[in-house]
């Protein structure tokens, strides 16, 4: 699978629940969060500053999810990337 243009293909990274006084926070209690990080799986032809397997953050409404070969991907713009760690 490879991406084309300004599109990025990307995996989310599944974040550890976290414990706060003894609760336990999961990412989806985690709603002020506006950013998911995730891992570059390719990167289109026109994506300048970004390459495969960075890890990035990006805006959590960005984008539309597919299922390929069994895994489950993201599919979003570079211009909707905040963050390259």
């Amino acid at each position: 699978m490879k991406a084309i243009n300004h599109y990025l293909v990307v995996e989310k990274i599944k974040e550890e629940p976290s414990t706060v006084a003894g609760l336990i926070i999961t990412e989806n209690i985690d709603s002020d969060n506006r950013y998911i990080k995730a891992n570059v799986v390719s990167t289109g032809n026109l994506v300048e500053g970004i390459k495969d397997n960075d890890k990035v953050y990006y805006d959590k409404h960005a984008g539309h999810s597919i299922n390929y070969e069994g895994k489950h991907y993201y599919i979003i713009k570079s211009g909707d990337i905040v963050l390259v760690d």
